[in-house]
C-alpha cells in the first residue's frame, strides 16, 4: 500500500447534485482511501474482462456514459472511478493536499483495496498520466492498455502552445466554468444537459480547487518532481510486451500526433490495429464514444488473456 497523505479537510458534493444525470443511471460504489471517500461505478459480470476507464481534467466518470453500454453489450465488466477532487469523490480543501504523486498513490490504494486484476486500461488526458503510472508500477494487474489523447510527460519535451494557454487560463482566470470547458474540447458539441452534468460535482469555487490545480501538475520542465517517476515508468513501457493500442483523435490541439512515440517504443504496440479517431476533439469519449468503445471491445476479443 502506498504512503498516503493526511488530508486536512475535504468537501463532499451533495447527492442531490447528481439526481438528474442524463443517460447515466449507474449506482456509485465507495472506497475509503486515506480518509477520503473515492467513488466508482462497477457494471457487468465480475468474472468478465474488466475495462478500467480513467477520466481526466476537468471531467468525471460521467464522461464514459456513451462507452459503457457498448462495452457491457460486448460482455465486459466496466469500472470507472472518479479521481479525488472530481465527480462523487471527496475534494480536499487545501492546495498542499493536491499533487501528481498523491493522486497516483490514492488511485493505487483504491485499485488495491478493490483488488482489481486482469485489467484493460483505457485512459485519456490526466487519466493517462495517472493510469499509465498505475500500470507501470503494478504491471501484473494489467492485461492490456488502450491510450487515447494522453501520455506520460517527463518535462523534457516540447510543450504545445494550446496546453500553455489552457494552463494559464486555469491558473489565472477568475471564471472557471467546467461544463463550458468540456464543451470547448468537443468537436461535435455538447448539449446543455450534459454540460450541466459536468458542472454538477462543483457547486462552489472550493469544490473546483482540484480542477484548477491539475494543469499545473503536468511535468513541463526538467526539474519537475515527478520526472524521475515518469522516466522509470517509461523504462517499463519500453519493455512492455502485453497488447498496447493507441486511439488518438485528429482534432485535439494538445495531444495530436502523440501516439507515434508509443507505437515506436512499446513492444506490445507492434502490429496492433492502431487508429486515428476522425472528427473527434480532445474529449473523444463525447464525440465518438460508441466508436471508441467498439474498438476497445474488438481489441480485447483479438488479444485474449491466456490465464484468468
Amino acid at each position: 500500500m502506498p504512503a498516503l497523505p493526511i488530508v486536512q479537510g475535504a468537501l463532499r458534493t451533495p447527492d442531490e447534485r447528481f439526481a438528474a444525470l442524463p443517460d447515466f443511471p449507474y449506482r456509485p460504489h465507495y472506497t475509503e482511501v486515506g480518509g477520503l471517500r473515492v467513488a466508482h461505478i462497477d457494471e457487468g459480470p465480475r468474472d468478465a474482462p474488466t475495462v478500467l476507464l480513467m477520466h481526466g481534467e476537468p471531467t468525471w466518470s460521467f464522461l464514459y456514459r456513451k462507452m459503457i453500454p457498448v462495452l457491457l453489450q460486448a460482455g465486459c465488466r466496466v469500472v470507472a472511478p472518479d479521481l479525488v477532487g472530481f465527480g462523487r469523490s471527496d475534494k480536499p480543501v487545501h492546495r498542499a493536499d493536491y499533487s501528481y504523486l498523491n493522486h497516483v498513490n490514492w488511485m493505487t490504494a483504491w485499485m488495491e483495496a478493490n483488488d482489481l486484476r486482469h485489467l484493460t486500461l483505457f485512459c485519456q488526458d490526466w487519466g493517462s498520466l495517472i493510469g499509465l503510472r498505475l500500470a507501470a508500477e503494478s504491471p501484473a494487474r494489467f492485461d492490456r492498455i488502450v491510450l487515447a489523447n494522453g501520455g506520460l510527460p517527463t518535462g523534457t519535451g516540447e510543450i504545445p502552445r494550446a496546453f500553455k494557454i489552457w494552463r494559464a487560463f486555469a491558473r489565472y482566470s477568475p471564471w472557471f466554468p467546467i461544463g463550458r470547458i468540456v464543451r470547448s474540447g468537443c468537436a461535435m458539441g455538447l448539449d446543455d444537459a450534459a454540460a450541466a452534468a459536468y458542472d454538477a460535482p462543483f457547486p462552489t469555487r472550493r469544490h473546483r480547487l482540484g480542477a484548477r490545480l491539475f494543469p499545473g501538475f503536468v511535468p513541463t520542465t526538467p526539474g519537475d518532481p515527478e520526472r524521475a517517476n515518469n522516466e522509470r515508468a517509461w523504462e517499463v513501457f519500453k519493455c512492455w510486451d502485453k497488447p498496447f493500442l493507441t486511439l488518438f483523435s485528429n482534432r485535439d490541439p494538445v495531444t495530436r500526433g502523440g501516439h507515434k512515440v508509443w507505437q515506436q517504443l512499446v513492444p506490445g504496440a507492434q502490429g496492433q490495429p492502431h487508429a486515428v479517431t476522425r472528427g473527434a476533439g480532445h474529449f473523444l469519449q463525447e464525440d465518438k464514444g460508441a466508436e471508441v468503445a467498439a474498438a476497445i471491445a474488438a481489441f480485447i476479443q483479438a488479444t485474449p488473456t491466456a490465464v484468468r
